[in-house]
């Protein structure tokens, strides 16, 4: 809970450099909340609501946590874009959170990993 908690204290930050384990923990407790909220607007017959103004919420915040992710693999944050893409894009942004982060600092920043050990 605190990595997601983390992502949404740093609401609007796009520098800096974000772990591995940071950004799934974010992506996770969005998916489970999401999940949890269509669960509940399907029991009470409501229109969506809820999702719709969940996710205009954490928007922002998942966007600088992804930009954060990129940065921690030596990437600019433009490359989020790529996801646009249909079908290869968001195949190749995958592809990028999912590797380990640079090793030593970068021009983003040091390595957070070192940072917290």
């Amino acid at each position: 809970m605190n990595w997601y908690l983390e992502g949404l204290k740093k609401y609007a930050v796009f520098s800096g450099r974000s772990r591995r384990k940071a950004y799934w923990m974010f992506t996770l407790f969005n998916v489970i909340i999401a999940i949890a909220l269509g669960i509940i607007e399907v029991l009470v017959g409501g229109p969506g609501v809820l999702g719709i103004l969940y996710s205009l919420a954490v928007l922002i915040p998942g966007i600088a946590v992804s930009v954060r992710r990129l940065h921690d693999t030596n990437r600019s944050g433009w490359w989020l874009l790529i996801g646009l893409v249909p079908l290869i894009g968001p195949i190749v942004l995958l592809v990028f959170v999912v590797q380990d982060s640079q090793a030593g600092a970068n021009q983003y920043g040091p390595n957070p990993k070192v940072a917290i050990a």
